[in-house]
């Protein structure tokens, strides 16, 4: 998907009514992680980069006490 499509996709998206709200983080990083899938399968490389993006960022982060890092 080039970036162009990708931006006709968003412009399309932000017309439509919101949808609801994933009922839990988990249910995002599920739907995340099937439509990376389905990008990879497409060849989409530009498409599955960006859902890589989302998917570490929807991951939860967890610090050890006391050295700040993450995990």
């Amino acid at each position: 998907m080039t970036m162009l499509s990708h931006r006709f996709s968003r412009a399309l998206a932000q017309g439509r009514a919101r949808p609801a709200e994933p009922p839990s983080r988990a249910s995002l990083l599920a739907t995340l992680l099937q439509k990376r899938a389905t990008a990879h399968q497409m060849g989409a490389e530009e498409l599955e980069s960006l859902l890589r993006a989302q998917i570490r960022w929807s991951l939860p982060i967890v610090r050890e006490p006391g050295n700040g890092s993450a995990e």
